[in-house]
């Protein structure tokens, strides 16, 4: 990671932008009934992925980066359980690009985390 700029020449933090995209793209189909509901959810799960991510590249220490990675890596672990359950509610919807983005996104932080 210390070989960037910005947090934004992350590879874990673009592919993380683009989920939320996806998400929020795939919760506009959601019943409107779930708008307080999984779709509030599910979109403060996937901004929070991105947001520990770019926080985690201003911490100067190892561990308090690792806490950052951990909190990111939690937060697609629900928005992996709030996809399922989205797709058993919903099973209309293609929730491929987001479950795709979603395991491209948990590999990179797992990787980090191990090191």
């Amino acid at each position: 990671m210390s070989n960037t700029k910005s947090f934004k020449d992350l590879i874990v933090w673009q592919k993380s932008r683009d989920l939320a995209v996806a998400i929020y793209k795939l919760t506009e189909q959601f019943p409107k009934s779930e708008l307080y509901g999984l779709t509030n959810q599910m979109r403060r799960a996937v901004i929070s992925i991105s947001s520990n991510i770019a926080e985690s590249y201003h911490r100067f220490h190892k561990k308090e980066k690792q806490r950052f990675l951990s909190i990111a890596f939690g937060s697609g672990s629900e928005l992996e359980s709030q996809i399922e359950i989205a797709k058993v509610l919903f099973p209309n919807l293609n929730c491929l690009e987001a479950e795709s983005l979603l395991t491209e996104v948990m590999k990179i932080l797992n990787n980090f985390l191990q090191k």
